[in-house]
């Protein structure tokens, strides 16, 4: 007999790899918007850029929020190609998250690595490494030896011709969702 659980279902207790999908607006008024759908068409979670619409961001800031649209993180660009995260969205006490710094840029390979800020300020061993090509929406992420996440490009059977609009983010148990959205969407900000 089937029971019922009363406790509600989260994406990061689960014990298996996850797939997101991963859709850009490249049709939309908004620069930098991207959102991340789970098998059923669910939003899970979006990333506000630059907008005409409404109040206008500054270029180098994005905004990761939650299908509730509840600020998980402000990450911001620098003007040497590093980031910043912040927890939430702009308030007054700016806790800092984790910042990535590019390690390898070519034409066709990038890696950052990300250092989590932690109680303990001494350590500046990346926690995370990326690596992998923007333009073909490929990229895998570090932690160790392990793979935490990969995305791919949503190939069909018989296709040619690939759309780069739209591709998979697989999340990996053992790590914060959020976060590893958190990394591919600084990962591909920018490339089109």
């Amino acid at each position: 007999m089937f029971m019922a659980s009363s406790a509600p279902l989260h994406l990061s207790t689960l014990k298996i790899p996850i797939d997101l999908f991963v859709k850009t607006k490249y049709w939309s008024l908004t620069l930098g918007d991207l959102s991340f759908t789970d098998s059923s068409g669910n939003l899970v979670f979006k990333v506000e850029g630059q907008s005409f619409k409404s109040a206008p961001l500054p270029p180098n800031k994005r905004i990761l929020v939650d299908a509730a649209g509840v600020a998980l993180f402000s990450m911001y660009r620098h003007h040497n190609g590093s980031w910043e995260a912040f927890k939430g969205d702009d308030s007054a006490d700016k806790q800092l998250v984790f910042r990535v710094e590019r390690k390898f840029k070519s034409l066709t390979r990038t890696e950052l690595n990300v250092i989590v800020v932690s109680e303990n300020r001494g350590d500046i061993n990346p926690s995370f490494e990326i690596k992998g090509c923007p333009f073909q929406r490929a990229c895998t992420i570090y932690r160790g030896d392990s793979i935490v996440c990969q995305t791919s490009l949503m190939y069909k059977l018989g296709k040619a011709f690939v759309g780069r609009c739209k591709f998979r983010l697989t999340i990996f148990p053992g790590v914060d969702h959020a976060l590893v959205v958190a990394f591919v969407v600084i990962f591909f900000d920018g490339r089109k």
